[in-house]
């Protein structure tokens, strides 16, 4: 018998073997332990992509939301003051190839009351003229909020959650509390200024749009009594190279200045999601580790229940590698198929959960996602194949040494032994 002919009887005869129980139930249908370990790798496969995807999706939204209000890199005094020479910073600056917009920038924090309540804020005195070019925000009010910051005019923008907590609107007017106060003969009086709500916008992050307040960088240098730009914000061509453009600024700015790329403003943020997206990897492999040793069970039964037809092949000729190779192949008809059942019930999943998800919600009249907890109110979903690619690998993998034990068993049973009661 050539090779190739034994590799098929070994093959067809494995494939019959998953598909078949008893004897007498050779014609029906998947057996019902090949069945539950097949579902136990599909679920288990399924569910490492599903939470891996909506983690990616998780952290791929809130980080677009974070860089629409945020820069891709801020440059700042250490001692939080105005930046000296600031013309010649600036310059500096957009001489880089890879900067595409920089725009001056006062940052402070304060109180913001209107009647009883109160709230702090995080306070930012931008150029309406030049911060469209440096975050997607200030871009899409251009045209409409934007020209409303005029100095002197002491307008102020609000994000959407923070104008709802203080109940104002458009026209309403809110009190500015500088975080120094005035020195007087009665003592250290805060700095108060009443400030007309110009608007509101949304940038879909419910940590900015409940603390930030926007207004002219004129009006900001007079109430937080600063002499320039304490910063300046600076887009680039590609944000993913963003730690290796600040190393190339840091080298070239002229003065002692800070510089900060968006990965380390968020630092803990990002590094807890990649923490808890590790654990979830972990923790889901282990399941799916558990349903392919389920595996072990299977075929040893298996073996067990066809020593008779072992002891005839034996007799027939049959090696002690042929038959190994035939619950091999059994073992591992079981792995793909749930392998590849996971992949699609998985996949099938994770590029409609955005339909689930609300279903779901209407059905059981509850929110899954409350925004000042996740900080985004739909669920996300980003299947990638850097993660998919291994999640199979190790499926079959672990499918496939679950089948050795016990087909090596299988290729050690006597046939005198076998057929002794038969």
């Amino acid at each position: 018998m050539s090779l190739l002919q034994s590799l098929s009887y070994e093959m067809l005869l494995g494939w019959r073997y998953t598909r078949a129980g008893r004897a007498t139930r050779r014609n029906g249908f998947i057996s019902f332990i090949s069945a539950a370990s097949m579902l136990g790798i599909a679920l288990g496969v399924a569910a490492l992509i599903i939470v891996l995807s909506v983690m990616n999706g998780f952290q791929k939204d809130v980080t677009g939301r974070m860089l629409s209000v945020i820069s891709h890199i801020e440059v700042f005094s250490p001692d939080g003051g105005a930046i000296p020479n600031f013309q010649r910073t600036l310059a500096e600056v957009r001489a880089n190839p890879e900067v595409v917009g920089a725009a001056p920038f006062i940052g402070a924090q304060a109180l913001m009351a209107r009647g009883e309540a109160m709230q702090g804020i995080l306070a930012r005195g931008i150029d309406p003229a030049l911060e469209p070019n440096v975050t997607d925000v200030a871009a899409q009010m251009k045209d409409s909020l934007l020209p409303k910051l005029v100095p002197g005019g002491f307008g102020i923008l609000l994000g959407s959650d923070l104008a709802r907590k203080l109940g104002v609107g458009e026209g309403d007017q809110v009190t500015l509390i500088a975080p120094s106060g005035q020195v007087t003969p009665a003592g250290v009086v805060p700095r108060l200024k009443q400030m007309t709500v110009v608007g509101t916008f949304n940038s879909g992050h419910y940590e900015y749009d409940s603390a930030l307040a926007m207004l002219h960088i004129d009006d900001a240098a007079r109430i937080f009594r600063v002499e320039g730009p304490t910063g300046i914000r600076v887009k680039l061509r590609d944000l993913q190279r963003a730690r290796q453009v600040t190393d190339q600024l840091a080298g070239s700015l002229s003065g002692h200045l800070l510089l900060l790329d968006w990965t380390r403003q968020n630092r803990t943020w990002f590094a807890a999601v990649q923490l808890e997206k590790r654990m979830m990897f972990i923790i889901l492999t282990l399941i799916v580790a558990v349903a392919a040793f389920n595996l072990v069970s299977t075929l040893v039964m298996t073996v067990q229940d066809k020593r008779a037809d072992i002891a005839i092949l034996r007799t027939l000729g049959a090696s002690p590698a042929s038959i190994m190779k035939v619950f091999v192949v059994q073992g591992a008809l079981v792995g793909v198929i749930g392998t590849l059942s996971g992949l699609a019930l998985g996949l099938l999943i994770a590029f409609n959960i955005d339909v689930i998800v609300p279903a779901l919600e209407s059905l059981f009249r509850a929110s899954f996602l409350p925004k000042d907890i996740y900080l985004i109110t739909k669920m996300p979903s980003d299947p990638q194949a850097g993660d998919i690619v291994p999640i199979a690998v190790i499926s079959l993998l672990l499918s496939f040494v679950a089948t050795l034990y016990p087909s090596w068993r299988a290729s050690r049973v006597n046939p005198a032994e076998a057929l002794r009661y038969e």
